[in-house]
């Protein structure tokens, strides 16, 4: 569940990052001045909406990378899981002595796939 969500808050922080970064107006003026560029001084005052989109970005970008690790992370955590519950496995194996043991060497004719031939009796007179 909470993976879920860390899910949900990245790809909604991705999005809005995409949008915040192409409304900024750059030296060539950027998706910001298509948007109406020259309103934004009217809408955020006289310093326009730099500051607010540099710190929007800032903010988005900080909680991308959070939660980047933590998906990171958690991903990771079913492996580091799975080799511990394969080591005390094994261990329980060696403990109780139920290693796998071949019952027949490994050139018998039983794991060849092949029958044997039978026995010739013994020929009394």
């Amino acid at each position: 569940m909470l993976v879920t969500l860390i899910d949900i808050v990245h790809v909604a922080v991705c999005l809005f990052l995409m949008l915040v970064v192409l409304l900024q107006q750059g030296k060539g003026g950027g998706m910001g001045a298509a948007f109406g560029g020259g309103t934004a001084a009217q809408v955020f005052g006289g310093s326009g909406a730099g500051n607010i989109l540099t710190r929007a970005t800032a903010i988005c970008a900080g909680i991308f990378m959070l939660t980047s690790v933590s998906l990171a992370w958690f991903s990771s955590s079913g492996d580091r899981a799975l080799r511990a519950k394969m080591a005390i496995e094994e261990k329980k194996h060696k403990d109780h002595g139920t290693e796998r043991k071949d019952p027949k060497p490994a050139g018998s004719a039983a794991g060849s796939g092949t029958p044997e031939a039978p026995k010739p009796e013994p020929t009394t007179k």
